[in-house]
């Protein structure tokens, strides 16, 4: 680990030298290139030369030890050494976390699917709910969001929402929420009084560019037709929605949002090859999966991922059986503290399988 880490610190320096460089920095691009890269790598270094430190600490404390001090200052070496040591292997399993592969989407923009499953206008309801929330934490992180297609309903829900969030690291926060949302209430028609259970699909796909994925033209059937929503919204008497079938694979996408054709065929597009990058990416994972699931889950649009309980004003992930009791929070955009459970997981799990 050590050479490798020390081969990296090695080229952050070459970095340095060359983004500083006159002949470099006339090249806007390729200057652009080198600060990225140098950027990447600067979180491991910091961690890697305040490692070294630490050794060195420790190097000296042992050899102080050897002239066999006084009791007092003897005491006082080995209380030094022995945090000393509580640091070293701490910064130990960070640099491990950090020496992973990195996932090449996790920098990526992400479009977002959100349906609603069992529970008809309550799961609708709900579904409009969790578009809210994450639209919220979006906004807490200074991220932009972009409804790309929906088809709401009349009581203020929606069957399906499309949108992008736009942002650095955004795959990498969201990526995780993929899967089934259980949603456990009492619905507000409900006379009785009785809980009832609705369940909501969510979907997280990282936003590809056309370097990632080229769509054949002639790989795609384009119709068009008249916009149609709940209530008459949305609706214009112009062919302006846009559905988009790409023959090859049989993905099929929609877009009706916009005015334009123009426009809806090019948000439609934008879910098209990230629903098109999706499947390849999947069919490598197969090739090359292990045995056994991630902690996390496989982040199968099948799978119940999460259940919110609103009479008892909690949220449980039941991939690592987080509960959180501040439910009310949570859906105003609050996710911190559950995502960041699910990425330490995630990076746990992976930590033992090349252990």
């Amino acid at each position: 680990m050590l050479d490798k880490l020390q081969a990296i610190e090695d080229k952050y320096v070459g970095l340095e030298k060359l983004i500083s460089d006159p002949e470099i920095m006339a090249d806007m691009s390729e200057w652009q290139r080198y600060t990225k890269a140098h950027s990447r790598l600067s979180v491991i270094v910091t961690k890697f030369r305040e490692y070294k430190i630490v050794r060195q600490g420790m190097d000296e404390a042992r050899e102080m030890l050897k002239d066999k001090p006084d009791e007092d200052f003897r005491e006082m070496v080995e209380a030094e050494l022995s945090d000393l040591k509580e640091q070293c292997t701490r910064l130990e399993e960070e640099l491990k976390v950090l020496l992973l592969p990195r996932d090449p989407n996790d920098e990526k923009n992400v479009i977002v699917e959100i349906r609603g499953g069992a529970g008809g206008d309550e799961a609708a309801l709900f579904a409009g709910e969790l578009f809210r929330m994450y639209t919220r934490y979006a906004e807490s992180r200074g991220w932009k969001t972009e409804v790309l297609d929906s088809s709401p309903t009349d009581i203020g829900g929606f069957k399906e929402v499309v949108f992008v969030i736009e942002g650095d690291g955004a795959f990498s926060r969201l990526k995780y929420e993929s899967g089934v949302h259980r949603v456990q209430r009492v619905p507000a028609t409900e006379a009785s009084g009785r809980i009832h259970t609705s369940t909501v699909t969510v979907a997280v796909l990282p936003e590809a560019e056309e370097v990632d994925i080229e769509l054949n033209p002639g790989d795609l059937r384009i119709d068009t037709y008249c916009a149609s929503g709940a209530g008459g919204q949305h609706v214009n008497k112009t062919e302006s929605a846009v559905r988009i079938t790409h023959l090859p694979t049989g993905v099929v996408v929609q877009c009706q949002d916009e005015k334009s054709q123009l426009k809806n065929r090019e948000q439609a597009t934008r879910v098209l090859r990230a629903k098109v990058l999706e499947l390849a990416q999947a069919s490598q994972k197969a090739e090359v999966a292990e045995s056994r699931k991630s902690q996390v889950g496989t982040g199968d649009r099948s799978e119940r991922i999460r259940t919110y309980n609103f009479p008892q004003g909690r949220v449980s992930d039941h991939r690592i059986g987080l509960t959180i009791h501040r439910l009310e929070y949570f859906m105003n955009g609050d996710l911190d503290e559950m995502i960041v459970a699910l990425s330490n997981a995630a990076e746990s799990d992976r930590l033992k399988q090349v252990e």
